[in-house]
């Protein structure tokens, strides 16, 4: 338990910690034990509730700066292990036109064994740092200059097919004009 009892050591820890929630309960206990604030009045300045303010101002009582951070969180691990994570990523990474999730499920369950929902496996994808292959519009000026010429010698049918609306319009309006 380190509860710094000097201001400027406090404000020095507070300038070069890099986690931004950390640094927020810090800049609270800053401001609360070290500046005199009150504790619900600073909670309001950083938009968070006066129960926030007192729950860690309660852990840097009790821990120090070591009550300010994250404990870690439980819950499952993760099963493939660090070696059939490397095989599979290096299997995707061999082939260049992409994969679907639903192939990179297969591999998964080929090599590893394990299953997983089509959703978690875009998850882990997007992790091991692979990105959707999305297809591109393809520009006008991709075309030769012959297509272009080609293509503006083209008659335009569907120019036509309106003159012809057009057309049937007026002959319509000559029938039913006395």
């Amino acid at each position: 338990m380190t509860i710094t009892s000097n201001k400027i050591s406090f404000e020095k820890l507070y300038r070069t910690e890099k986690n931004a929630n950390v640094k927020e309960r810090m800049l609270l206990v800053l401001n609360v034990v070290y500046y005199g604030k009150v504790a619900a009045h600073v909670a309001m300045e950083i938009h968070k509730s006066k129960g926030w303010a007192s729950q860690w101002l309660k852990r840097y009582k009790q821990e120090g700066i070591e009550g300010l951070k994250d404990k870690p969180k439980s819950g499952r691990h993760p099963e493939l292990s660090s070696e059939i994570e490397y095989k599979i990523k290096t299997i995707l990474k061999e082939s260049n036109s992409g994969w679907t999730t639903k192939q990179v499920e297969e591999v998964i369950i080929k090599e590893s064994g394990i299953r997983y929902h089509h959703n978690y496996i875009y998850h882990i994808v997007r992790k091991w740092g692979f990105k959707q292959k999305v297809p591109r519009k393809v520009h006008v000026n991709t075309a030769s200059k012959e297509e272009k010429e080609e293509f503006k010698k083209r008659s335009n049918r569907y120019l036509w097919m309106l003159e012809a609306k057009k057309e049937r319009k007026r002959k319509r309006k000559r029938k039913t004009l006395p």
